[in-house]
């Protein structure tokens, strides 16, 4: 009878939870693809490319949204269950509220891990996808910035000439092995400065060590400076943002390539957010899952339903806030990045444990 009842609890649980997580992705879908149709509508494509492309990077969106997608599915198969006087069947039969919670909030931690192992990887691979794809049709800046196996490089478009910049690689705010063309409107040859590093925290550029041959007359001639400063419409944070969309990256890459990925130009304060994003991922769900039975268990009359669904909805939103506050001032280094990620979750432990020791007592 335990097995049949443990089944009822983890089957009704995930019918549930895979029922918001539809309506959830039909929603972004229709969402998202306006967003696609407003981005090809001056372009000759089939309504097919938007279409694609919204159900491909909808998956990465979901995930973002998973701890509040197993909140309302908490609360929507609790309150069933609630409702249809069957959580008294399973106290009948021994399952006490703290017991159901734990089938309930493990579950959710073991969905978490399963997702952030085998679901992540595919995830990354789709937003890598939608990426390149959605690069071939950009004509923003996107495509004026790269780096590979070769370097940095970047092109730059002026008033009165062009402006490419390579760099063997970059090191904090600072490029290394700087070359910087200036190239006329018909792509001919102007100047060439070549810098052991450049400094490009901010738009003014300032480079040290620095070679600068341009042609006068006809006549190749080359000056060396120690110092020298260029303007340009990149700085650090646009340059590191362009790299910075974690979704194409799974867990399993961070966690085993890291050293690689730091090499090919990724910022190692970000990949560091970014994984302990996603551990605490199931850790998360848990804690959700405990916020949803803290407030669907306190009481047994159906009158409630409106009101509970209403303060735990609140609560959510409120959570969620947080979290996004406590990331700002981890991102802005005014706090440790992670205790910023961590610490939302602790606040929710100190919480859930108080409030299931309550609901115990019913």
């Amino acid at each position: 009878m335990n097995r049949i009842l443990l089944n009822y609890i983890i089957k009704g649980f995930l019918k549930n939870f895979f029922l918001v997580l539809s309506i959830a992705y039909f929603f972004g879908i229709i969402l998202n693809l306006f967003e696609e149709i407003e981005f090809f509508k001056n372009m000759n494509v089939s309504f097919y490319i938007p279409f694609f492309l919204t159900i491909i990077f909808i998956p990465s969106m979901i995930i973002k949204l998973l701890p509040f997608i197993i909140f309302i599915s908490s609360m929507v198969f609790m309150i069933k269950l609630r409702n249809s006087k069957d959580l008294l069947t399973l106290k009948i039969f021994g399952y006490s509220n703290i017991k159901i919670f734990f089938i309930l909030a493990l579950l959710s931690f073991f969905l978490g891990w399963i997702i952030l192992v085998m679901i992540n990887p595919v995830t990354s691979g789709m937003s890598t996808f939608y990426e390149k794809t959605k690069s071939n049709y950009s004509k923003d800046i996107d495509h004026l910035i790269n780096f590979n196996r070769n370097g940095l490089w970047i092109k730059e478009e002026l008033l009165d000439k062009k402006r490419i910049i390579s760099a063997s690689r970059p090191e904090g705010y600072n490029l290394i092995d700087l070359k910087i063309y200036h190239l006329d409107k018909n792509s001919s040859l102007i100047e060439k400065i070549m810098a052991k590093e450049a400094n490009i925290k901010n738009n003014n550029w300032k480079l040290n060590d620095v070679t600068r041959l341009f042609l006068k007359d006809d006549i190749l001639h080359k000056e060396k400076f120690e110092n020298y400063e260029i303007e340009s419409i990149y700085n650090y944070n646009k340059i590191n943002n362009l790299f910075k969309n974690f979704d194409t990256l799974s867990f399993f890459e961070i966690v085993t390539n890291k050293k690689n990925l730091i090499e090919r130009g990724y910022d190692e304060f970000f990949l560091n957010e970014s994984k302990h994003k996603m551990l605490s991922l199931p850790f998360f769900l848990f804690f959700m899952t405990a916020l949803a039975s803290i407030f669907t268990m306190n009481t047994l009359k159906k009158d409630d339903n409106f009101r509970l669904t209403l303060i735990g909805l609140i609560v959510c939103v409120i959570t969620f806030y947080l979290k996004d506050l406590s990331l700002a001032l981890g991102q802005t280094e005014r706090i440790p990045i992670i205790l910023a990620i961590w610490s939302p979750i602790i606040a929710l432990s100190f919480f859930s444990f108080i409030g299931i020791l309550q609901i115990n007592e019913k």
